[in-house]
C-alpha cells in the first residue's frame, strides 16, 4: 500500500519568506491528518541553519511521521555555466538536508523556460546538471526525482519541461537507476494535455507522486497561458479539493497499480487551509484502499 505524505501548500509564503509560521508549527498542524509523512521544501525559513534539520526531524519522529521527500527547485536551463554549476551545487545542499531530514526522495527540475534558451540546449543543460547531482545523491541512497512542472512559486518563467514532449524526452536522456519521476497529473492538465497520457507514457519511471486537483476561479486555461510570464502563480490558478477538479483518480491509480507502485504519494493542497487537506486525506486514503488495499 502506497504512504500518504502532506505539503504544506496554502502556507508558503508564511514559512519560506514572512516567517509567520514556523515550521513546528506546522508539523504540529499537520500531525492531526491521518498520513504517514512530510513533505519539506528546501526554501522553508527554519532549515536555512543546518542545526535546525535534526531538530525539525526528531519533531517529526515524536509524532510517528517521517519525511520521506524534499520539494526543491533547482534552475538548470541558464546559458550561463558558472550559473547552472551553481544550482547544481545548490542542489548538493538541498540532498544533504534531505539525508538529514532521513528523506529517501529529492526533487530536481529542469528550470525556467527562458525565450533565448533553445529546446535542445535546454534538454542538454538540464540533463547534463541533474548528472552531475546524481553521485552525490546515491551516496545517500536518495532518489532525485523530476517533476512534470508548471512553474515553482518564486520563480518569473514557466517551467522548461512543462510539455510533455520535452519532459519525456528530458526523461528518457537521463538512464539511471537513481533517477524517476514525480508525477503530479494536475500540472499536465496546466500545460493544455491529457494527464493519463502522460502517465501511460513515463508509468514505468514514476517513483512518487503529487496528488492535487486543479480549476480555475475565472477565465480558461488560454488566459492562464497569457499570463506564464508573471512571478509566481497566476491569480486566477486554484488548487481544489481532491476528488473535486478534473482529475480521474480511478484512472491514475489503477495505472499505476497495474505497474506495481508502492511508494509515496504527496499531498499538495488545501490553499484554503486545514479542512481542504483533511477532506483531500479523506478522498485518497479511501481511492488508495480501494485500487491498493489487501
Amino acid at each position: 500500500m502506497p504512504k500518504l505524505a502532506v505539503f504544506p501548500k496554502a502556507f508558503m509564503d508564511p514559512l519560506c519568506k514572512t516567517g509567520q509560521l514556523s515550521l513546528r508549527e506546522w508539523i504540529d498542524m499537520a500531525a492531526t491528518l491521518e498520513v504517514d509523512g512530510l513533505e519539506f521544501y528546501s526554501g522553508f525559513l527554519d532549515l536555512q541553519d543546518k542545526a535546525n534539520w535534526q531538530v525539525a526531524r526528531a519533531q517529526a519522529e515524536d509524532h510517528g511521521l517521517t519525511i520521506p521527500m524534499m520539494c526543491c527547485s533547482p534552475d538548470f536551463t541558464h546559458p550561463d555555466p558558472k550559473f547552472r554549476q551553481e544550482q547544481v551545487d545548490q542542489e548538493k545542499f538541498w540532498i544533504d538536508m534531505t539525508a538529514a531530514l532521513g528523506g529517501k526522495y529529492c526533487r530536481v527540475l529542469s528550470g525556467q523556460r527562458r525565450p533565448e534558451v533553445s529546446r535542445e540546449d535546454g534538454i542538454r543543460y538540464a540533463a547534463e546538471s541533474i548528472e552531475a547531482c546524481l553521485p552525490h545523491a546515491q551516496s545517500y541512497g536518495i532518489t532525485l526525482i523530476i517533476e512534470n512542472h508548471y512553474k515553482d512559486n518564486y520563480w518569473q518563467y514557466p517551467e522548461f519541461a512543462q510539455k510533455m514532449d520535452v519532459f519525456c524526452d528530458l526523461v528518457e536522456r537521463i538512464q539511471s537507476p537513481g533517477f524517476g519521476v514525480n508525477y503530479d497529473p494536475s500540472n499536465t492538465i496546466l500545460a493544455g494535455e491529457d494527464p493519463l497520457e502522460l502517465l501511460d507514457r513515463v508509468k514505468h519511471r514514476i517513483v512518487t507522486m503529487h496528488a492535487s486537483d486543479r480549476y480555475l476561479k475565472q477565465g480558461t486555461i488560454e488566459d492562464l497561458r497569457r499570463e506564464e510570464d508573471s512571478v509566481g502563480y497566476a491569480k486566477r490558478l486554484a488548487h481544489g479539493v481532491i476528488g473535486k477538479g478534473m482529475n480521474d483518480y480511478d484512472a491514475i491509480f489503477r495505472t499505476l497499480k497495474s505497474v506495481g507502485f508502492d511508494s509515496w504519494v504527496s499531498i499538495e493542497d488545501g490553499e484554503d487551509g486545514m479542512e481542504q487537506l483533511k477532506e483531500s486525506v479523506v478522498f485518497l486514503r479511501e481511492k488508495m484502499q480501494k485500487w491498493f488495499g489487501e
